[in-house]
């Protein structure tokens, strides 16, 4: 969309993809090569504003080789220093010329560690839906009849998928030995798209990633991977059941270097409690997420008390109201 608008592309966003410690390791040198790439371009093109999203782990150490070369530096958003490498937040507040936070508590965290210009935001989802958020179907208790619509949402890398999927479906299975189950996925364009067709057999509908808002108002219940995705979910009032599952050695690296333990998936993130059952690692099986979502089809009271917390979900991300785009064009008139 920004090359459309006339932006020079120097790397693609997909260049940078990887996920966990493994994967990042090995594309060390490529990362190295591609800050010392846009710092040459930065000097050479008297670079004075620059708007960095997200990424922490490469922006973060742009943002260190921009502020000595004199570039404002608008980061978009916060990284999630409060759940681990907290030291992070000296490093905005030593580089950063405004940080963007988009979790209600961010804001006060980051100001109390030093970094003084702070604006909240509103979620970035939260523009994304606004309209489909505003008259979302009132799903009660009961509400789905005889048929129960069960919306997969395996992750968006390929590890993920392999994971999960496999033991989505075998939840699938043994519920339809109880339920009248409808199963619904969202697959993603950039894996194997056999990965999928592996396990068509067993799903009803698959639909494509641009389809996800509809099936997010109309599924009753939803099996998913850790991601930004549960935050989808929760703003759709769509109880979900949320799973983690990393390699050997992510899990080795995680236990060993991170000391974060709460929540894991952003709706219980910003409700600050288990909205959300979670199962990590070991905990992910047929027999976990079978129990919790037959505990919300056959327990009324279960069902009813997540659906209320979800109702506030939209409350908690509501942010400053101004308009970030403006505030963005002052600085660089600036």
């Amino acid at each position: 969309m920004l090359a459309q608008e006339g932006l020079e592309i120097l790397y693609h966003l997909k260049e940078f993809s990887s996920m966990g410690f493994s994967e990042v390791v090995g594309r060390i040198p490529f990362y190295f090569n591609a800050l010392k790439r846009i710092e040459h371009e930065v000097v050479s093109r008297k670079t004075q504003t620059a708007i960095l999203i997200d990424f922490q782990g490469f922006n973060l150490r742009l943002a260190k080789k921009l502020k000595k070369h004199g570039v404002k530096v608008l980061y978009y958003v916060a990284p999630q220093a409060w759940a681990w490498k907290p030291h992070r937040a000296q490093t905005l507040a030593e580089n950063v010329h405004t940080l963007f936070t988009i979790l209600p508590f961010e804001q006060q965290w980051f100001k109390q560690r030093g970094v003084d210009q702070v604006r909240s935001i509103p979620h970035p989802l939260m523009l994304t839906y606004k309209e489909l958020l505003g008259n979302l179907p009132e799903r009660r208790h009961g509400s789905w009849g005889e048929k129960i619509k069960i919306l997969l949402l395996p992750g968006s890398r390929r590890f993920e998928i392999l994971s999960l999927l496999p033991i989505f479906v075998e939840v699938v299975k043994m519920l339809r030995k109880s339920f009248h189950i409808e199963v619904h996925l969202v697959k993603v364009s950039h894996v194997d798209q056999n990965i999928y067709e592996c396990f068509s057999s067993d799903i009803d509908v698959i639909h494509e990633s641009e389809d996800l808002p509809q099936i997010l108002r109309t599924a009753h219940f939803a099996l998913a991977a850790s991601g930004t995705v549960t935050l989808s979910t929760g703003l759709f009032e769509l109880p979900t059941v949320v799973c983690y599952k990393a390699s050997l050695f992510n899990e080795f690296v995680f236990n060993q270097f991170i000391k974060y333990q709460g929540p894991i998936s952003l709706t219980n993130i910003i409700h600050g409690r288990y909205v959300f059952p979670e199962f990590v690692q070991d905990q992910v099986d047929v027999a976990h997420l079978r129990q919790a979502i037959s505990t919300w089809i056959e327990n009324e009271k279960a069902y009813n008390q997540t659906k209320a917390l979800l109702k506030e979900t939209k409350n908690l991300l509501s942010g400053e109201s101004f308009s970030v785009p403006q505030y963005m064009a002052q600085v660089l008139d600036g």
